[in-house]
């Protein structure tokens, strides 16, 4: 019989990495956690929505998975996946998120798919890449990428689940069911 652990080690030598690089994260009180940035943030102009539940047990414990955040404008989203969760992922796990916002997908996608940790803001707004003739899907590459090699995505949209798999297909949606946890927000804005 095949020992898979001692031919995986020996094929490692010449690139073969079949198991993804996955991160776990695990933020202790995470609720209380997320309520303190966003009492740094925004001090009290904020309603604890019942889905940031959601988010809460995702922060204690990812079990390798990504974070998928879908809502209207003005539900906190930004301010969750992009100021609150990269204090508490660095301060408890040590570890740097690479934090950029879809439009720059485009023009950054090569050095975006070399970082292992992503946040990117506002998914669906960006437009499909070309450049000297060869067309891109950044985002797809990515979530392909993620899938692959276990990189940690934190991903915000205003799209539904079929308006993304409207814009980048069955096989990117697939994917970022396998890869992330979706929490979908509801509810009016909190900006006045």
């Amino acid at each position: 019989m095949v020992d898979f652990e001692n031919v995986i080690n020996r094929m490692k030598d010449f690139g073969f990495k079949p198991n993804p690089d996955i991160v776990n994260i695990h933020i202790p009180n995470a609720k209380a956690n997320i309520i303190k940035g966003f009492d740094y943030f925004v001090g009290d102009k904020y309603t604890w929505l019942n889905e940031y539940d959601d988010i809460a047990e995702w922060c204690e414990n990812n079990n390798g998975r990504g974070l998928l955040i879908m809502g209207n404008c003005g539900l906190g989203k930004t301010l969750i996946c992009g100021k609150i969760l990269p204090i508490l992922i660095n301060h408890y796990c040590q570890k740097v998120i690479y934090i950029t916002n879809a439009q720059l997908l485009n023009k950054d996608i090569d050095f975006i798919l070399k970082q292992h940790l992503i946040y990117i803001d506002d998914i669906g707004t960006e437009s499909v890449s070309v450049k000297f003739g060869e067309r891109r899907l950044p985002f797809a590459e990515l979530v392909d990428e993620a899938e692959k090699k276990g990189k940690l995505l934190i991903i915000t949209t205003n799209l539904t689940p079929e308006e993304i798999e409207e814009k980048y297909g069955t096989r990117t949606i697939d994917r970022l069911h396998s890869i992330t946890k979706a929490v979908k927000l509801s509810g009016k804005s909190f900006r006045k």
